[in-house]
């Protein structure tokens, strides 16, 4: 057994891990992008790797930077089976359909083409149920919570060895996701780390924190922009928002909704809200409960969703003039992209303005710079002063902390042999392997 890592073990971003065994024959686990820093040390997106002998690949979720390499993969003559969850089946056309937008092309009939032939090799795959995939390999699908469909694979290889991929461990904290499932056993697990140093804050504290920024931005009148990824923390927002609505006007005996503009500035996230809804046999069990007295916990009075760039650019405009108080999410999360830079753009300089960051910041990224607390930054190729106030609230990261990730490996039925750390910075891996260490496992 050999573990051959083509990214996200020396950083965050560009997952891809291929396991090999004998005859060298392999599986390939996720093939994402590079971000930020990472993006710097990997310029070249394209397959370095040979693909001959892979049996299949397992995608663990629809993150770009788990699967944002895909076309690359493709064009590189990958043409075997791709098992995933039956979510992220759905999910995926979405997520592969943006990313060739924005790097490959906008040809409607080649992205179809594209589309077409990525759904014949997927394999959509129920949890909790062992699959043999061909040559006396088997595999199983646990929940990983980390967005709706995320996967963790298990892996049972010819000679009866077990291999685990946590893929990205959410926190357990997510009504709308199940919780992490710890596996039975492994030979060696392959665990991300990317909050391996730090502890979030409790779902009390977030949902406290965001009441307290959204009432403020009542009284000034101003501006909340929430960079947030179109799959996933958009829909944890917006069922957060219904709740603490709902609790204004409980206290208060009015809407907080009747004062205030709520814009979701994404097409890519208002589609993957409606297929939100679609899986709700997939949500979490607080968010099933409430689905028995509200159907529609992601969608509010004056929630507005922003169609083309002609309504886009009119929205920008009109809290410009207006000066109305209004809470923007959109994407990109890491700001690197997208429609929320032209918020940043017209709104960074006002002392009015609150920027509320809800998810992991790349190194060297825009909403890094922005979140470190510099008072400049580059939007693009042209210097913008920050003068907002600037927040980050943890407890809305889809990656589960230090105390999670212990805790998932605690909670293994049999302790694993091995644990070889991937997705996360020097610090993070490091922090992380000394706890482990300290608590009688083997990191390697």
């Amino acid at each position: 057994m050999k573990l051959v890592h083509h990214g996200a073990y020396d950083g965050v971003t560009g997952s891809c891990h291929q396991l090999f065994w004998e005859k060298g024959q392999s599986i390939l686990v996720d093939c994402g992008i590079f971000q930020g820093d990472d993006a710097k040390q990997h310029p070249n997106p394209e397959i370095h790797f040979s693909i001959a002998g892979i049996l299949a690949m397992l995608l663990t979720h629809v993150h770009i930077d788990h699967v944002g390499r895909l076309p690359y993969l493709i064009a590189a003559g990958f043409d075997q089976p791709i098992y995933c969850s039956e979510p992220t089946a759905k999910l995926l056309p979405l997520v592969m359909e943006d990313s060739l937008k924005i790097g490959f092309t906008r040809s409607r009939n080649l992205i179809k083409k594209f589309q077409s032939h990525v759904g014949r090799l997927l394999r959509p795959t129920p949890y909790h149920q062992w699959l043999d995939i061909g040559s006396h390999v088997k595999i199983r699908l646990l929940p990983a919570g980390h967005v709706l469909g995320s996967t963790i694979f298990e892996v049972e290889l010819p000679d009866g060895k077990r291999v685990v991929f946590s893929g990205d461990l959410g926190s357990g904290n997510d009504p709308l996701l199940k919780q992490p499932a710890s596996p039975e056993r492994a030979d060696m697990l392959v665990m991300e780390s990317t909050y391996g140093d730090r502890l979030h804050p409790s779902s009390q504290d977030r949902k406290a924190t965001l009441e307290k920024i959204l009432r403020h931005t009542l009284q000034d009148k101003g501006i909340t922009i929430i960079p947030a990824f179109s799959l996933g923390r958009t829909q944890s927002i917006l069922y957060e928002m219904n709740a603490i609505f709902e609790h204004v006007q409980a206290t208060e005996g009015r809407s907080l909704m009747k004062q205030v503009d709520v814009i979701v500035d994404s097409p890519l996230a208002s589609r993957f809200t409606s297929l939100y809804h679609s899986m709700q046999k997939y949500w979490g069990i607080e968010a099933q409960r409430l689905l028995e007295t509200d159907d529609q916990p992601l969608v509010f009075e004056n929630l507005t969703t922003v169609g083309n760039h002609r309504e886009h650019r009119d929205i920008v405009n009109y809290l410009a003039d207006r000066k109305l108080p209004a809470i923007v999410i959109a994407g990109s999360g890491m700001c690197t992209g997208g429609r929320v830079v032209n918020y940043l753009k017209r709104f960074l300089g006002s002392p009015t303005t609150d920027i509320v960051f809800v998810g992991y910041q790349a190194g060297g990224t825009p909403g890094n710079f922005i979140r470190r607390g510099s008072e400049w930054v580059f939007l693009d190729g042209r210097r913008y002063d920050v003068e907002a106030k600037i927040h980050q609230i943890h407890g809305y990261s889809a990656h589960g902390d230090q105390a999670d990730l212990v805790r998932f490996v605690e909670t293994m039925p049999s302790a694993p042999q091995q644990i070889r750390l991937v997705h996360g910075d020097y610090q993070p891996k490091q922090v992380l392997s000394e706890i482990l260490t300290q608590r009688g496992f083997t990191v390697v």
